[in-house]
């Protein structure tokens, strides 16, 4: 048995005209689905830190819907449609809404500081990423939505970048989960080898931070990374990682243009409503940064909805876990992998040779 809805439905059932909305009732059963596996993954999270809530959602979702979902007998699928609405929501409306809240801890003041000898490295790599991924994804005849969502993971926030691609390009969820898993192993690899590295190089704590804000994928491995290294590297890599971070909006403009041009293309002219070529949470997510940025969000509540954002987002993969079909992912084979393993190195490579090229390098 498996999860009726395709994958568009998953992440945008208002695109099929004929289907009907289900009730508020309706969505219950997935959520509170979804919201389990999410408070299971946030305390293991918690318990491993490098991993994270959002990584262990997923893959909790993943082993979960395989031996749940996916291998029970075809005729018994009331389960399924019952898990069906309120994955569809928590895997969309959710998602956008984890986007809006992380917002909350940007401050465009912190850009403006930020900026001057650090904005070229970071613009640098993620143009080396997003390039590194458009010429690796072709030669290695990977899926176009995969090497998109693993180019912008590498490139901007790692599994947050991920999420934000996903509620505008819809990919199929197993794209989703090459994206994350690829995310994943070199998180892991870089919170062990960049701190090696870097003493290895007599790097300031400020040029590591640099470093790591620009080489290192998501949040809490950027943290982890930076803070182990010490030199007081941890507080201007966090700096450096939430500017990183603010390409999120450009870019998902920009493929949410590029993604409905294609609609066109492939024969489909209905209008497109001006809310789909610039997504509400993107203007929510810039409303909450300049809400910061006036002060007007109390400092004692960035930390609850930090949280409340990493919740949300692990909810929303918990049930893109959920709806995968592991046998489909592994069709892909080793290609993914191999692809984030060189956007990795040569991200780490262009952000010291850019610290070089610029002076800030010491």
């Amino acid at each position: 048995m498996t999860i009726t809805a395709t994958p568009s439905d998953i992440l945008d059932p208002s695109d099929d005209p004929a289907a009907a909305p289900p009730g508020p009732r309706g969505h219950v059963p997935g959520l509170v689905a979804a919201l389990a596996l999410a408070g299971v993954a946030t305390v293991l999270g918690t318990w491993v830190p490098v991993i994270g809530g959002p990584v262990f959602g997923l893959v909790l979702g993943a082993v979960i819907g395989h031996l749940v979902l996916h291998t029970a007998p075809e005729d018994d699928s009331r389960l399924a449609h019952s898990l069906d609405p309120g994955l569809r929501f928590a895997a969309k409306p959710l998602l956008q809404l984890a986007i809006v809240v992380l917002g909350t801890g940007l401050s465009l003041h912190q850009v403006a500081q930020v900026g001057g000898s650090s904005f070229p490295v970071m613009i640098g790599t993620l143009t080396v990423a997003l390039v590194g991924a458009a010429v690796v994804g072709r030669l290695l005849h990977i899926d176009g939505d995969a090497t998109t969502l693993i180019g912008v993971g590498t490139g901007i926030c790692g599994a947050s970048a991920i999420a934000a691609t996903t509620a505008v390009i819809k990919p199929k969820e197993r794209d989703v989960a090459y994206a994350i898993g690829t995310i994943f192993t070199f998180n892991i690899a870089a919170v062990i080898i960049f701190p090696v590295l870097g003493h290895l190089m007599h790097m300031s704590g400020r040029s590591f931070g640099l470093w790591a804000g620009t080489a290192v994928n998501d949040m809490s491995s950027v943290v982890a990374t930076a803070y182990s290294y010490g030199q007081g590297s941890g507080s201007y890599a966090l700096v450096v990682k939430l500017t990183r971070s603010l390409m999120i909006v450009p870019i998902v403009i920009v493929l949410s243009i590029l993604h409905n041009r294609r609609r066109r293309t492939a024969g489909d002219h209905t209008s497109v409503p001006w809310r789909k070529v610039v997504p509400l949470f993107i203007i929510g997510f810039v409303a909450a940064a300049a809400l910061n940025s006036l002060g007007l969000i109390p400092a004692g509540w960035h930390g609850g909805l930090g949280w409340l954002g990493a919740f949300l987002i692990t909810t929303a993969l918990a049930a893109i876990g959920l709806t995968l079909d592991l046998g489909e992912m592994r069709k892909a084979g080793v290609r993914p992998l191999l692809m984030g393993a060189i956007l990795w190195a040569l991200v780490a490579g262009s952000s010291l040779g850019l610290q070089a090229l610029t002076g800030t390098f010491h």
